[in-house]
């Protein structure tokens, strides 16, 4: 299915093989999946988000941007799956439970349409309740087997043991502070992981029902304002809220010597990756470090019998990759965000080369 034009004007196109409108009012159904990359036999794996968009283009725009964040993401992991995202725009200030389902109804068959090319899960305004209406209808559903925001926590914990001994020479947290931007599911259990380690945490979230239970749960944590966290004298940063956390003035603020977090899209612009090289800050690119979830939901989709020590093993190649992206960083002098995207470019080159060379015979 070939990709209209109107499309291909948008910043965020980056040459995705489709764009699938989502458009029933009966249901208040509205929104977008966008298939970033797909190599046959192999599917293209991405969430379903739901939120409040102001416009049906920025619907369009996140999905896009966050389907190709998918495929770097995917092939970085070592994964043969090509990336997607669907992105629906939430009809209701209110959504009662009989809306929802009719809405999630409709797009399960959107889903069941494509016939397990697009393999999806719970992002964004979606939980394992949602999940479980949409499997009803289509079968292309993960995240109910396994639950991966735990996953994506072990690789923030994997790759922070690699920056923790490339700046202070041991992968010890002992002494060690943080400042966590958004301890939701990602945050909370990146949270549960370092809490016993760190000698200082210092949290935010916009959420304060939220922080009263953290605060419960981790009575040694250190509440500030969600403006206030980036100015926290903390050895790691870790954005782990909504993307762009990391912008021109936000960066000037941060005292922290490594920038490590669960958030997707973290870097407003690709320059800011360049500018916090030059200010000495070790940053870990958003997509390389936080795949654990990724890797959790297609270690579910390959393998009808769960097994923890084979998905660990594979969560732990992160840090490996990790480990690469900064030693290619300090051999050419480059920012780790620009080492990422030329790395997973040519590795999505060459897959996309082998699949045509295979197609040709």
């Amino acid at each position: 299915m070939a990709v209209t034009q109107k499309y291909k004007t948008l910043p965020e196109f980056k040459n995705h093989e489709q764009i699938i409108e989502l458009n029933d009012p009966d249901s208040g159904l509205a929104g977008f999946i966008s298939i970033h990359k797909c190599f046959p036999p192999y599917p293209s794996f991405g969430a379903t988000r739901m939120a409040f968009y102001k416009h049906k283009t920025d619907a369009l725009r996140d999905a896009l941007r966050l389907s190709a964040l998918m495929s770097f993401k995917s092939i970085m992991a070592q994964l043969p799956y090509g990336g997607a995202k669907a992105a629906i725009i939430h009809p209701y200030l209110k959504m009662n439970r009989l809306q929802k389902q009719k809405l999630l109804t409709a797009y399960a068959k959107k889903v069941d349409e494509l016939k397990g090319q697009f393999i999806t899960g719970a992002d964004l305004g979606i939980n394992e309740k949602d999940l479980t209406i949409i499997k009803k209808v289509s079968p292309y559903i993960v995240g109910l087997k396994s639950e991966p925001v735990p996953y994506t926590a072990l690789g923030l914990f994997y790759g922070l043991e690699v920056v923790l001994e490339e700046v202070f020479g041991k992968k010890s947290l002992s002494g060690k502070s943080f400042a966590i931007q958004g301890v939701g599911k990602i945050g909370g259990s990146f949270l549960k992981l370092i809490y016993r380690q760190a000698t200082k945490i210092f949290v935010a979230d916009t959420d304060k029902v939220t922080l009263m239970e953290i605060k419960k749960q981790y009575p040694k944590v250190t509440i500030v304002s969600p403006q206030d966290i980036f100015v926290q004298n903390a050895d790691i940063f870790s954005p782990c809220a909504l993307g762009g956390a990391l912008n021109s003035e936000t960066i000037k603020k941060i005292k922290s010597k490594i920038i490590l977090g669960g958030a997707n899209n973290q870097l407003a612009a690709e320059k800011i990756g360049v500018e916090l090289y030059s200010k000495g800050i070790l940053y870990a690119p958003d997509y390389v470090i936080n795949a654990g979830g990724l890797i959790s939901v297609t270690d579910e989709y390959e393998n009808p019998v769960f097994n923890k020590q084979r998905l660990e093993k594979k969560v732990k190649k992160i840090a490996e990759t990790l480990k690469e992206i900064i030693t290619v960083s300090k051999k050419q002098h480059k920012a780790t965000n620009l080492i990422a995207d030329e790395m997973a470019e040519a590795k999505l080159k060459k897959t996309y080369e082998q699949q045509t060379a295979i197609a040709r015979v």
